[in-house]
């Protein structure tokens, strides 16, 4: 599983080149099953981490471009009446797919992001009082545009609970900018791939990383590592112990990278910071650096 999981992390560094660093902790975030938000300026590479992402664990993906005039029901679906049953039939929506792209996030209205909750946090969406399943790979990675930009609208902390982690790309270096503007097109790139196994062959890498050994004092590390978030001199509001779970489900990930079967503080503090920024908020400096202030301070 450490070798599979190896080469998916080198194919998608061939399409985003020079963000390994992220193109590994966006692996780690699938493989632990959860979602995935990016955020960052237009042009950095976010819809292109998520096709080829999609492409390399071979899933089924649908996108969609979320705007100011997008409704529920254009995600989730509507039931229609049709003539000749005499009866109303479902029509689903692009959330009924194996990974689905939200792009831009943020430009749609609070409504229309609260219809991914029940989606995000149970795999089944509520259509006419009816719970209709998702599949069981079900994933959404979103890219955001930074909250100043026109035309945003601010995620709520409820969905943002949802996602596991989220990166940001930034500008590539000199010599990573340069390959990109004398190498092949991205998209053509991303075709001449060899597409991943599908959910089969990412359903047996979560059951690997499920299975990844957390020790007693491991989990007295992140209780610690949770409790130093809820100082009210650091952060207004501190991880909640959803996040806590997400953040080990994270470690057993990367240990599995690294070819582990047992998880070590090194896995917990290098997912630590796109699992928990998201979810703090911190009115005298950033939340990065609070972060790496709070990693030092907790004792191993």
């Amino acid at each position: 599983m450490h070798s599979k999981l190896v080469d998916l992390v080198v194919q998608v560094d061939d399409i985003l080149v020079g963000k390994h660093a992220q193109v590994e902790l966006a692996v780690c975030c699938l493989v632990a099953g959860g979602h995935l938000l990016i955020e960052d300026l237009p042009g950095v590479g976010k819809t292109t981490l998520a096709h080829a992402l999609a492409h390399a664990f071979g899933l089924d993906q649908a996108r969609v471009q979320f705007t100011s005039d997008l409704l529920p029901g254009d995600l989730l679906g509507a039931s229609v009446y049709a003539r000749d049953a005499e009866r109303f039939v479902f029509h689903p929506g692009p959330v009924f797919t194996e990974l689905l792209l939200a792009d831009e996030i943020n430009r749609a209205p609070p409504k229309t992001q609260s219809a991914l909750l029940e989606a995000m946090e149970e795999r089944q969406v509520s259509v006419d009082g009816q719970a209709r399943a998702l599949p069981s790979t079900f994933f959404v990675i979103a890219t955001q545009n930074p909250q100043e930009q026109h035309g945003t609208y601010a995620l709520p902390e409820s969905q943002l609970d949802r996602f596991l982690m989220c990166l940001s790309l930034g500008y590539p270096d000199a010599a990573s900018e340069r390959a990109l503007l004398l190498g092949d097109e991205r998209r053509a790139l991303l075709a001449r791939q060899p597409r991943g196994g599908g959910a089969p062959a990412l359903l047996a890498l979560q059951r690997a990383a499920a299975s990844i050994t957390v020790t007693p004092a491991l989990a007295d590390y992140v209780q610690r590592l949770l409790a130093a978030t809820r100082d009210a001199r650091r952060f207004a509001q501190g991880l909640s112990p959803r996040a806590g779970l997400a953040l080990l489900r994270a470690a057993r990930a990367h240990a599995l990278l690294r070819g582990r079967d047992y998880c070590s503080p090194q896995d917990v503090q290098a997912v630590f910071g796109a699992v928990a920024a998201h979810r703090l908020h911190a009115a005298d400096a950033a939340v990065g650096t609070r972060l790496d202030e709070l990693l030092r301070s907790v004792p191993l």
